[in-house]
């Protein structure tokens, strides 16, 4: 169990105010407890070798060598892998080891066990592989054609997941229209740059029971990809999950678990460490999807928006590793937060022998936000309106169908978002500033609108269990199933208990995520993770709070609860002014009046839209929305086309915002996210290969990198959260804002994310395509 410990705010927390993090003082004097943090006596060093290569046949393996290292214990092959071998959410297609085929260059060929890390480095090196080389297909688009190399011949395509809505007559509306815009927006690979790599501890207890402590967004779900690509009996393993530092989605799903726990299988009951380098999580961890965008948008001659094509190319890499609900939820959000009556978009996750891309803050949103976005702003141009004024004539409100064709139930605060984007003083001295730029330098001021789905969708189980109990010494644990990141949920989890049982959050511990002892509550993703375990929390505190003070009154032989209050360590009766501490009743009652389980399932939209099947199972289409509005001034330099960001507001509506800190703590690393894909993180691909390494090699922004973020909430609230609230992770990662403004700023546009100065000054060397 991890008890946060110590003492930071000792009042009784309440909804609606700011409460410092209470693993704030922890983390930053080094003493909180993480997965790495995780050195066993006596334990072995695993680490695998990969293929290097993106498309190979695998005719053997040499493991003598390796093996005739001092100090290497065992190497493994896929052969040693009694199970599946295979892992996935949606689809086990990935191997633990590779058997036969490589599909991407971090694919791994065998499995080393050594007694240092240096006889690790040894025994990997020398690892011979006899390796086939196969023609590789490495663009999305051109995986799709009739010749193409295909990755799984079998299958005869290498479509994994395509989709396609149809809302209205699209094509039939354009011809209607006072002005159509077009482009192709190519949007980049993007790493996830957690300062904690993949890395965990397992070991094979002396009962046989494989036990791991892993980072990891998804324990639950990760237990049973292990048992069975491992062939285990799935309640044979047990998985921890302390705080991780740092996922964004690229642990929310397997990365080393099955190969650390193959590992500890062959240990000898010893434990078993396991820790990617910087180098090898760039290279062959999960990305981003690098997308292409195809956008054709309309509207009339007063600006409302007609008419919308869009096809989209999604390049998930070999393996699906939630490929395909990363394109669904793209798709479902391509057409932005507006009324659009006629609307065609089309979607294919494609895969290649690319790097394996997969669930990154955003999923799939971020892409489709960065063309749509842009999109407004050529149509604005073209109609001579005001870009803000553009958005908000065509903003969804509650009631409307979305460009999707649902109808918007929830509160939709786009347009409070907009008038306050209109009301501030960056927007309306706009002219000004942007005329007061020094020599060499132009100015921009860029605007996006933004919305995003929370959840999984109708048909996946969007479910939590949350656990509460008054212990035998007069605190309260709270046994919480879902992962925390570094987003603050858990301390939220501790102000939710805390304001509905009046205690202050020193007088609850925390029990993280363990498969032993806490309920599935699902993965740490899609902006649903306070909003479904809150509401089972916030349930069975009140139960909880409602038995202590039934069995208090019982215990004092008064007729009715409704006499006693719960305040800090102690039940109070009223009318007499009594005291009845906690500990002393918690010694009175049996375990089970102490404890409380609730569990909430979040209600999928009742919408049946004409879709496919496998539309819907990968999440289409939601019923929550948050919303948004952000601006950014930029700065270009002419000489050297570096693009700074001077300002940054955003404007959100998330709902009721729970503690105003956390609400502006994730908005500011969304949009520093949002920040490097738009102007600094290139991630280099060459025929399948990583060529970019390591951070020496792939910039992304530091805190001296970024402007003063601006942030405002407008608070609304939304019955289907708890007291109100909604996801708020995702919303913000956002980067046409960026360069919408960049555009004004060089009267160029650039379709090409990231904005490098590389592509700013040739983009300066073509003629203006501006007023």
């Amino acid at each position: 169990m991890t008890r946060l410990s110590l003492p930071i705010f000792e009042e009784v927390p309440e909804i609606g105010r700011a409460q410092p993090r209470r693993d704030a003082t922890p983390k930053a004097l080094g003493i909180e407890y993480f997965a790495g943090d995780a050195y066993p006596a006596n334990l072995l060093w695993a680490g695998v070798r990969r293929a290097g290569v993106p498309h190979a046949r695998l005719a053997s393996i040499d493991t003598a060598s390796a093996l005739a290292i001092p100090g290497v214990v065992a190497v493994l092959t896929h052969a040693d892998v009694k199970g599946s071998n295979r892992f996935g959410v949606v689809r086990r297609d990935q191997p633990v080891l590779v058997e036969a085929i490589v599909r991407h260059a971090g694919d791994p060929l065998a499995l080393v066990l050594a007694e240092t890390p240096e006889a690790l480095r040894r025994g990997i090196a020398l690892i011979e592989p006899v390796l086939e080389p196969l023609p590789g297909v490495f663009d999305a688009e051109d995986a799709l054609a009739a010749d193409a190399v295909l990755l799984y011949p079998d299958e005869g395509t290498n479509l994994l997941l395509d989709g396609e809505i149809v809302v209205g007559d699209a094509a039939g509306a354009f011809d209607a229209c006072a002005a159509v815009v077009e482009a192709c927006i190519e949007t980049p690979w993007q790493d996830h740059a957690a300062l904690e790599t993949p890395v965990g501890v397992a070991v094979v207890e002396p009962d046989g029971r494989l036990v791991m402590t892993v980072s990891t967004q998804t324990p639950f779900r990760d237990r049973g990809e292990i048992a069975e690509a491992l062939g285990l009996p799935e309640e044979g393993i047990r998985v921890i999950a302390p705080f991780l530092g740092g996922g964004f989605g690229g642990k929310d799903g397997i990365t080393i678990q099955c190969l650390l726990g193959l590992a500890a299988l062959h240990a000898a009951g010893r434990p078993v460490r396991m820790e990617l380098s910087r180098e090898e999580s760039v290279s062959a961890g999960v990305k981003r999807h690098r997308t292409r965008l195809y956008y054709r948008l309309g509207a009339a001659a007063d600006g409302a928006l007609q008419a919308l094509d869009a096809r989209i190319y999604f390049d998930t890499g070999p393996y699906d590793h939630l490929g395909g609900a990363v394109m669904m939820l793209g798709l479902e959000h391509a057409g932005g937060p507006y009324r659009i009556p006629h609307v065609r978009l089309r979607a294919w996750s494609v895969r290649t022998n690319n790097p394996v891309a997969g669930a990154f803050r955003g999923f799939g949103v971020t892409q489709v936000t960065a063309a749509i976005e842009q999109m407004i702003d050529r149509l604005a141009l073209a109609l001579g309106k005001c870009p803000l004024e553009m958005r908000r004539h065509n903003a969804v409100r509650r009631g409307d169908r979305n460009a999707v064709g649902t109808t918007v139930l929830g509160p939709a605060g786009l347009v409070d978002c907009l008038d306050r984007l209109a009301a501030h003083p960056w927007w309306i001295s706009r002219e000004s500033w942007i005329a007061a730029a020094g020599l060499f330098k132009r100015r921009g001021i860029g605007i996006a609108a933004l919305h995003h789905g929370t959840g999984y969708g109708p048909i996946i189980p969007d479910s939590a269990g949350a656990k509460i109990e008054l212990t035998g010494g007069g605190r309260f644990r709270i046994y919480c199933g879902v992962a925390d990141m570094g987003q603050g949920n858990s301390s939220t989890f501790l102000q939710i208990a805390g304001a509905i049982l009046g205690q202050p959050m020193e007088a609850f511990d925390l029990l993280l995520p363990d498969t032993d002892r806490t309920l599935p509550s699902g993965s740490a993703s899609a902006s649903r993770t306070t909003s479904t375990f809150g509401i089972a929390l916030t349930t069975a505190a009140t139960v909880l709070r409602e038995r202590l003070l039934c069995r208090a009154a019982d215990a004092m032989m008064v007729p009715s609860a409704d006499e006693f209050v719960l305040l800090p360590g102690s039940v109070r009766h009223l009318s007499s002014g009594r005291d009845f501490p906690l500990g002393v009743l918690a010694q009175r009652l049996p375990l089970d009046d102490r404890v409380a389980v609730a569990y909430h399932r979040m209600p999928g939209s009742r919408e049946r839209p004409d879709a496919p099947p496998a539309m819907r199972l990968h999440g289409f289409p939601h019923r929550v929305f948050g919303y948004g509005a952000h601006l950014a001034r930029v700065e270009v330099d002419e000489l050297t086309g570096q693009v700074a960001v001077l300002d940054y507001l955003a404007v959100n509506e998330s709902g009721a915002v729970l503690n105003p800190q956390l609400y502006e703590q994730q908005l500011q690393g969304a949009v520093a996210q949002g920040l490097g894909l738009a102007i600094w993180e290139d991630f280099k691909v060459e025929r399948g290969l990583a060529r970019t390494r390591d951070f020496d090699s792939y910039a992304i922004p530091t805190a001296l990198d970024l402007p003063d973020l601006a942030t405002q909430a407008i608070s609304l609230y939304d019955e289907n959260g708890p007291f109100g609230m909604k996801g708020v992770g995702e919303i913000a990662v956002n980067g046409p804002a960026v360069a919408n403004a960049v555009a004004v700023a060089i009267k160029r546009r650039i379709d090409r994310f990231p904005l490098t100065p590389e592509r700013v000054l040739a983009a300066l060397d073509r003629p203006s395509e501006m007023p």
